[in-house]
């Protein structure tokens, strides 16, 4: 139960931040008109990149925390907010493009326009800040401490989960980016974006859960002084 609940947890929080529809149109009109075999390789490498991307990031979070001496509390009220106001972001875009375009803007701005290798680049731009940006690891690093509490079993259990979340979605990474061209033919910008729109209010929830954890435990901290 504790594996499924974190799963669920991550997978809701990072779904829209990697957003792979929507990262897969940022990397077709990087990558531009290659052989459909060169498509899937580069979608194979940039989807194992992002599990070990992230996963270092899940079993270091704590880590790098304890060396900038940064509580967990502190940790859950910065986190949620950031959280909370990236799901409300999302929930109130106008254009349905935006989300896209504000990863293409991004890509540009870290790759340029030479794609002289693209295996070269599969992990920088492709993997980060293309697929997995710093809004994912501020999230992932508030999830990593969020799991990092209780009895050892426990914590074990919910990393389990919160790195099943972060395999399933590097395999939804490899499906859109691989068939890219033909996803985005079949389906419309507006019916992504209202899935989007759905998830980033549970998002939104979540920040909000999160940032009430954490200040829950500094207001009883402050009362019992």
């Amino acid at each position: 139960m504790r594996v499924w609940n974190s799963f669920l947890i991550g997978l809701s929080a990072l779904l829209p931040l990697i957003n792979p529809l929507g990262s897969a149109l940022v990397f077709l009109g990087l990558v531009g008109d290659v052989p459909s075999v060169d498509f899937k390789a580069l979608a194979r490498k940039i989807a194992i990149n992002n599990v070990i991307f992230l996963g270092i990031f899940e079993l270091l979070g704590s880590a790098i925390l304890n060396f900038f001496g940064i509580s967990l509390p502190i940790v859950q009220v910065s986190g949620g907010v950031v959280i909370a106001a990236i799901g409300w972001s999302v929930l109130n875009e106008q254009d349905s493009q935006a989300t896209t375009n504000s990863k293409r803007e991004e890509a540009q701005l870290t790759a340029g326009h030479a794609m002289v290798d693209l295996h070269e680049k599969a992990f920088y731009p492709f993997t980060f800040p293309v697929t997995s940006g710093p809004g994912t690891l501020v999230v992932l690093l508030t999830l990593s401490a969020r799991f990092s509490t209780g009895d050892r079993s426990v914590m074990v259990l919910r990393h389990i989960g919160l790195f099943i979340a972060i395999v399933v979605l590097s395999a939804a990474v490899y499906f859109c980016y691989a068939y890219a061209s033909k996803i985005t033919k079949a389906i419309s910008p507006s019916t992504a974006h209202g899935i989007l729109r759905v998830i980033a209010f549970i998002l939104l929830c979540i920040g909000v859960q999160i940032a009430w954890n954490g200040l829950s435990t500094l207001l009883l901290s402050v009362l019992h002084h």
